[in-house]
């Protein structure tokens, strides 16, 4: 027998930006038995329409051409390696939603507050959204920021850093 795992796919779309909700796909008996047993399931709407276009015009960007997706992890190497080189522990790998690990809970909600007055919109995150002494920095690299715009927040990243004692 095929575990479940290999058979079925599960996306939130909240990943994607402002959105709601996400899907599962699989075989059919396995999404008739999501339908049936599924507590999540009784308690969800549908999507609203904009959502699923949105989505579905996303995939087709994606299933015509891997120009975004190269583009993408070339963002994401760009700002992984030059904060990893000012000092700053990246979680995770390849991946554009990057976390800057910062260990206190109000260094990374007072660095996130700097970071906003310098014109970079980046979240704060502790517990109990992480576990105790993970607090970090949720940064999202996105298809439209340019080169610039990456070197502009590693930038600030550093001024913040230094001012509040996470670099030297």
């Amino acid at each position: 027998m095929v575990p479940w795992s290999l058979w079925m796919n599960a996306m939130p779309l909240a990943s994607w930006g402002p959105q709601d909700g996400g899907y599962t796909t699989g075989p059919g008996p396995l999404v008739s038995l999501l339908r049936q047993r599924a507590r999540p399931y009784l308690f969800s709407n549908s999507l609203p329409p904009a959502v699923v276009g949105c989505a579905s015009k996303a995939l087709d960007l994606l299933m015509e051409s891997s120009t975004i997706v190269q583009s993408m992890a070339a963002k994401t190497q760009r700002f992984r390696s030059k904060m990893e080189a000012a000092g700053f522990t990246i979680s995770g790998a390849n991946h554009p939603i990057c976390p800057v690990m910062l260990g206190d809970a109000r260094l990374a909600s007072c660095m996130a507050d700097d970071m906003l007055k310098r014109g970079i919109f980046v979240i704060g995150f502790s517990y109990p959204v992480v576990p105790k002494g993970k607090a970090r920095i949720r940064v999202q690299i996105s298809a439209v920021h340019s080169e610039e715009d990456i070197d502009h927040c590693v930038e600030a990243f550093v001024e913040v850093g230094r001012l509040h004692g996470a670099l030297p």
